[in-house]
């Protein structure tokens, strides 16, 4: 096997093993209460999880920008400056976090009508939303952590933080909704417990990790406004461009909601398959935005086309992979998550989208990682707020009368536009970056 594709499925397969158990919690939240007399429960779940993810979510710039950034940091070989975005991060992620505590109740009353969730989903949705929202500092944290980890190649860390996160999630939800029947605040307890746990974990992996990397820490210095200038406009920049596509996933959900209780706990099992899809991916993603950010940093061009070639190729294998998954096994699965009589049958109307879902999104998934890697956030943010305002927004309002099937329609349609997008403005990219780059008298790959 080539060097770059060894490296890169070195990096990639424990992050893409983590990253498919992120949605297991989500599996075994929906199966848990799957198997409830009621859909109320995994519907007010299913409303909340949606809101959770698009206010925290909308900071997911917090381990995008830090792997970029420490990756680049990384190659040029500036310890210090590692050290320096590690301070950053945790200090923003902390005050972002106790802010969003104490906005969590406006958030939801300002959420609730866009909603519009039925009134027996309502008070189970206020418990979800409410509890989940006192781990904000942890979750954000634990996105600082993962991201810095990842940039100094730490590959299986992230797996580590991940699997001990959802063994944490797994056992409490067993047993807290189960074993205590506590429904919803059971689901939830669990999530937030496994959060401030797994911050734990992380900082643990971060002092042993900074052993070996040369400098101190400088709060007074790193801390003050153009010393941030770089961090802060990459993040400003990533936080656009994941609100629309959390804006994007709001939509979907809400006017589903809007579709009947019924319907919106269909979409949440789909959804559960949609987010598998998406970390299978995002591991070759994340592999581009380390080991492509490394080599940018170096300054060498041999490696980086051969990782830009090698996370591309795998990349689009993992992609074919899901798909045949889902085309095989799709039906049994959704039969495995829930007894309610009629759920996995609706939840099977609308399972072709999803199965297309791989191949219509791979391109999309990979060149967000290549992008961060090379430090192009703006072009990131200007191509995702078109193919959210010029794409899906038109799509869904043209398809609405269609039901369930026109809202999925304008969801594939805003994927392929990415990967359209994003592959064509690549190519003049790709070519202008190499011609800054360094060829080194050998070509090989170190």
């Amino acid at each position: 096997m080539n060097v770059s594709y060894r490296r890169v499925w070195q990096f990639a397969w424990p992050v893409t093993l983590s990253n498919i158990t992120v949605p297991m919690l989500g599996l075994v939240d929906s199966a848990v209460l799957g198997h409830l007399p009621s859909t109320t429960y995994l519907g007010a779940v299913a409303i909340g999880a949606s809101l959770f993810t698009f206010v925290f979510w909308a900071f997911g710039f917090l381990r995008m920008g830090t792997t970029g950034l420490v990756a680049n940091a990384s190659g040029e070989g500036d310890s210090q400056k590692v050290r320096d975005i590690l301070v950053q991060s945790l200090l923003l992620a902390g005050g972002i976090g106790f802010i969003l505590i104490l906005l969590a109740r406006p958030i939801l009353s300002a959420a609730i009508p866009f909603y519009q969730p039925g009134p027996l989903i309502t008070p189970e949705l206020e418990t979800y939303f409410l509890t989940r929202s006192l781990s904000a500092p942890a979750v954000l944290a634990n996105y600082a952590i993962l991201g810095w980890l990842l940039g100094v190649q730490m590959a299986r860390a992230p797996l580590i933080l991940l699997t001990f996160a959802n063994a944490i999630n797994i056992v409490l939800d067993l047993f807290l909704v189960l074993g205590l029947g506590m429904k919803t605040g059971g689901v939830v307890l669990a999530t937030v417990v496994a959060d401030y746990s797994t911050l734990i974990l992380g900082l643990y992996l971060v002092a042993g990790q900074l052993k070996t990397l040369p400098g101190y820490f400088r709060f007074r210095e790193v801390i003050r406004l153009e010393a941030m200038q770089s961090l802060l406009l990459v993040n400003r920049q990533l936080f656009v461009r994941t609100l629309c596509l959390l804006l994007t996933f709001a939509t979907f959900t809400a006017w589903g909601s809007r579709l009947g209780d019924d319907t919106l706990a269909a979409n949440a099992l789909l959804l559960n398959f949609l987010m598998l899809i998406s970390n299978a991916l995002d591991g070759f993603a994340f592999a581009a935005e380390s080991l492509v950010g490394k080599a940018c940093g170096q300054r060498n061009r041999s490696t980086f086309q051969s990782m830009i070639r090698a996370t591309g190729v795998c990349s689009i294998i993992m992609a074919f992979g899901c798909f045949l998954i889902f085309l095989l096994f799709g039906q049994n699965i959704l039969g495995l998550l829930t007894d309610i009589d009629g759920l996995d049958k609706m939840a099977a109307e609308y399972l072709p989208w999803l199965i297309a879902m791989p191949l219509v999104g791979v391109l999309c998934f990979w060149l967000d990682g290549v992008y961060i890697g090379m430090g192009k956030t703006g072009l990131m943010q200007n191509l995702m707020v078109l193919s959210t305002g010029l794409i899906f927004i038109p799509a869904w309002y043209l398809t609405r009368e269609s039901g369930n099937h026109g809202l999925w329609f304008a969801f594939t349609l805003f994927m392929a536009a990415r990967s359209v997008g994003m592959a064509a403005a690549f190519v003049p990219v790709y070519r202008n970056y190499c011609r800054t780059l360094a060829e080194p008298v050998s070509a090989s790959v170190r």
